[in-house]
């Protein structure tokens, strides 16, 4: 059985928020400072990752499906100057 799309992303983010934890612990345990790095690179990794598939979706679902039985039922009705520049704010925001 697969998982949803809202399930595989609710699990990715799960994953993050222990590697989170795992930073906090440690520091707590006072690990050494390469180590934490190291994690710290890997949680950068992994939100890449979560945003490279959350703006892969809304290119599919909310730009590419608008007026379609894919379109996303919270996506907003908008021309596709409108979808351009929203797209272009999203990935000037993501890629900072």
């Amino acid at each position: 059985m697969t998982d949803s799309p809202k399930d595989k992303l609710t699990t990715r983010v799960k994953k993050i928020a222990g590697q989170v934890a795992g930073i906090e612990r440690m520091l707590d345990e006072k690990r050494y400072c390469v180590d934490i790095l190291n994690q710290i690179s890997a949680v950068r990794s992994a939100l890449d990752a979560l945003g490279v598939e959350l703006l892969t979706r809304h290119l599919e679902n909310c730009v590419l499906g608008q007026g379609s039985d894919k379109q996303h039922d919270s996506a907003k009705p908008m021309s596709q100057q409108q979808l351009l520049d929203e797209v272009k704010t999203a990935l000037s925001r993501f890629l900072k």
